[in-house]
């Protein structure tokens, strides 16, 4: 067994891998989680442990044909969701749990399998809860050598609730709940896998932006943003609390910020004039950590019913925001009119958040919208992987 860097979590003993399952583990090569070659988005706490959907890691691996993940006991229980995608090709759903657990690399086309090239693995956690993954080291094959990833240039950063990210966790307890492949079906992700980019999507579904309670949320998203737990941590036994995240380990600094937020606090009866006020000061905190990135506005494309109406929420709201703003000198926020963008079909109807053709569709306008701003996709991935140019 070959071991690279040195491991920082605290009690963890390499035997356990080395004698554990084959005798062929002898010849892997131990990855620990503080290896500064493994390109950790989202975000995660000190244990290192996962919050938020979509959180996860990257790796840029040489002559990859097996990689196990050891989890830590922080791991949810009985298992978490994790979606993975190898040199690129489509998220596929593995269920793994605390202990070793081996990720099957050949769920695409394009696994790895010519010696000599270097493969991407990306790995990141699906479902809003049940999303905890734990990560002690990784264990690679004899021969296999990290490389360094390099982060496209541009970043999404995502923020709002659950018609951004409802998502299931499939097999964590929450099954048949809207997305089966959770926040990677979404239209925040699609978007950013269509653009190439980096993204993160800070949703919380039930959460409103204002600070209150709001469908078993202890905090808004006005309040959770700014803490590296999701408002899960208020029901995890093992980590009741919340800690600042600190944005500097968001690297890159996101490019584009993108806001679909709101839905939550009209149900909770907050006045139009207090949302409008959680979502200027929000803004202006915003601002200290973005002094000069675009930032977008959602408005809500509204709750469709089955006889074709739709209702809508703080009408006329979002643009005095965005004017508000334009008043003070920011004139990089804009406005995002989603009018007309989902219909009774792009929904699901027993709930009305988009169903994955809705989700699939609110991506593509969006990217439209996007292009037609003036933001072009990435014509590769910067990190380059085997058949893909």
């Amino acid at each position: 067994m070959r071991v690279v860097g040195s491991i920082a979590t605290a009690g963890l003993l390499l035997a356990p891998y080395a004698l554990g399952a084959s005798s062929a583990s002898e010849a892997e090569v131990i990855i620990p989680n503080d290896h500064p070659l493994i390109y950790y988005h989202g975000r995660w706490d000190a244990s290192p442990g996962t919050w938020w959907a979509g959180s996860g890691f990257k790796l840029h691996v040489q002559d990859l044909s097996t990689l196990t993940l050891n989890l830590g006991p922080h791991t949810t229980a009985p298992l978490a969701s994790v979606g993975v995608s190898v040199d690129y090709e489509p998220f596929y759903t593995v269920n793994v749990s605390a202990g070793a657990n081996v990720i099957p690399l050949n769920g695409s086309p394009s696994s790895p399998q010519m010696k000599g090239t270097a493969s991407v693995v990306r790995i990141n956690v699906e479902g809003w809860q049940d999303n905890r993954i734990n990560l002690e080291a990784i264990s690679l094959n004899k021969g296999a050598r990290l490389l360094p990833y390099t982060p496209s240039r541009l970043a999404f950063q995502f923020i709002g609730d659950s018609l951004s990210a409802l998502t299931s966790g499939v097999g964590s307890g929450s099954q048949g709940q809207f997305l089966p492949e959770g926040v990677n079906q979404a239209w925040p992700f699609l978007t950013g896998e269509s653009f190439k980019a980096e993204h993160r999507v800070n949703a919380q579904p039930g959460a409103a932006l204002s600070d209150i309670v709001s469908y078993g949320n202890e905090h808004g998203v006005s309040y959770q943003y700014f803490r590296t737990e999701d408002t899960g941590y208020f029901y995890t036994t093992d980590h009741n609390y919340t800690t600042p995240w600190n944005f500097a380990r968001d690297q890159p600094a996101p490019t584009h910020i993108v806001m679909h937020i709101g839905a939550n606090d009209a149900s909770q009866n907050v006045t139009a004039d207090s949302f409008v006020q959680t979502y200027q000061n929000f803004l202006t905190r915003l601002r200290g950590l973005y002094s000069s990135q675009p930032i977008f506005v959602f408005t809500p494309w509204g709750w469709p019913s089955a006889d074709g109406t739709i209702s809508y929420y703080y009408q006329g709201r979002y643009e005095r925001i965005v004017d508000e703003r334009h008043h003070l000198g920011d004139h990089n926020v804009f406005l995002v009119n989603t009018t007309g963008w989902v219909t009774w079909e792009d929904v699901f109807p027993d709930n009305q958040h988009p169903n994955i053709p809705g989700h699939q569709k609110i991506a593509s306008l969006f990217e439209a919208w996007l292009i037609r701003w003036g933001l072009r996709p990435e014509t590769r991935w910067a990190t380059p992987a085997p058949l893909i140019g």
